[in-house]
């Protein structure tokens, strides 16, 4: 999908990079072009509109027209207000708080469990913990702790869960067995929705309540469509999200409304 959005944009630069000198009514035509990739690509809309504008006025007042370099001057204002709109910039998770609790919420298929192992991994890999543990604190998808488990011991990390039908129990004896194990990271997947129900959010903000997590990350699928912006929302006002991570978005060239969402928030 990012790639769908740079090649759109690349193609209408292309056609200021040829000409001499920039007008601006060139400037225009191309806010125009990358306007309607943007909307193709399913960005909301009120992100859009912010977006144009801000490149517009910079543009426009950058006083750039009739200047040598004015075609580098221009990609680069359209590149860094993408950036700032879609949220590309990361945010640096902090591990030295021993255990470090990230929480994993998402609507169910979002790509939760898997991304939580991913994660494990990651952290690993680039030596920032050394003894993580997964929690299975899923009680309602069928095979759904299961599934984590096995993920667990494809990655070497550490697993944990009750076969106990308790969620804020479950997340609890696992801050317990980290501090009894010294596993520096805890990463527990809670359970999803097909939709978003009163039961499932206040499962999740006593989850909360209950061991404190120093990171809640909200997974969403990117071919969700315009309906993620109304889940995020939700999630965000209920459990004060600290980021988001977009699932499946190299499928999907109109995953733009998951993009709009660290804007929106």
């Amino acid at each position: 999908m990012l790639n769908f959005i740079q090649k759109r944009m690349q193609k209408s630069m292309d056609k200021i990079n040829k000409k001499m000198s920039i007008n601006e009514e060139d400037i225009l035509e191309v806010l125009r072009e990358v306007k309607l990739a943007l909307l193709e690509a399913d960005v909301n809309l009120d992100v859009v509109r912010t977006f144009t504008k801000a490149v517009k006025e910079k543009a426009l007042n950058a006083k750039i027209i009739g200047k040598l370099n004015q075609q580098q001057t221009v990609l680069k204002i359209f590149k860094d207000e993408l950036t700032t709109i879609l949220g590309t910039n990361p945010i640096e998770i902090s591990l030295k708080k021993i255990p470090t609790t990230i929480m994993m919420v998402g609507l169910q298929g979002s790509g939760k469990t898997t991304t939580a192992a991913k994660l494990a991994t990651f952290f690993k890999k680039k030596k920032l913990c050394q003894n993580p543990l997964l929690v299975g604190d899923d009680i309602y998808r069928p095979a759904a702790r299961e599934q984590l488990e096995q993920l667990a011991k494809q990655t070497q990390t550490d697993f944990f869960t009750k076969e106990k039908n308790d969620a804020i129990f479950i997340a609890k004896e696992a801050i317990k067995r980290a501090n009894d194990n010294r596993n520096d990271l805890v990463i527990v997947d809670t359970a999803g929705r097909l939709a978003i129900d009163e039961n499932l959010m206040d499962e999740l903000i006593n989850i909360k309540k209950a061991i404190h997590p120093d990171y809640i990350l909200l997974v969403v699928d990117a071919m969700s469509g315009q309906d993620v912006i109304n889940v995020a929302k939700i999630f965000h006002e209920n459990l004060n999200l600290s980021a988001t991570i977009i699932t499946k978005l190299d499928s999907d060239a109109r995953g733009g409304a998951a993009l709009s969402i660290t804007h929106l928030l």
